[in-house]
């Protein structure tokens, strides 16, 4: 199923937004019923919705980190320079 979610679920008091996907909580919620049509219409919608949202997320989501664990050198635990 698509999903936008980022496992960042606050929501922009200002807006009605997520800070993460961009989802009302009315979306969100009633999310697994939606037509592949309904879900598409949405995540159009998406993309403008987060660059209204008054604040970004501060923390890493656990899609980024994963991202980021990913392709990390091998041996490596950060990513940085290593201790010698």
């Amino acid at each position: 199923m698509q999903s936008p979610c980022i496992l960042v679920c606050s929501i922009d008091l200002a807006t009605g937004y997520c800070f993460g996907c961009g989802r009302t909580r009315d979306e969100i919620a009633g999310w697994i019923g939606y037509t592949n049509a309904e879900r598409s219409a949405v995540m159009a919608t998406l993309p403008a919705r987060l660059a209204t949202v008054e604040r970004k997320p501060r923390r890493e989501t656990r899609r980024t980190r994963m991202a980021r664990e990913r392709n990390a050198p091998a041996g490596s635990d950060d990513g940085g320079p290593e201790d010698e």
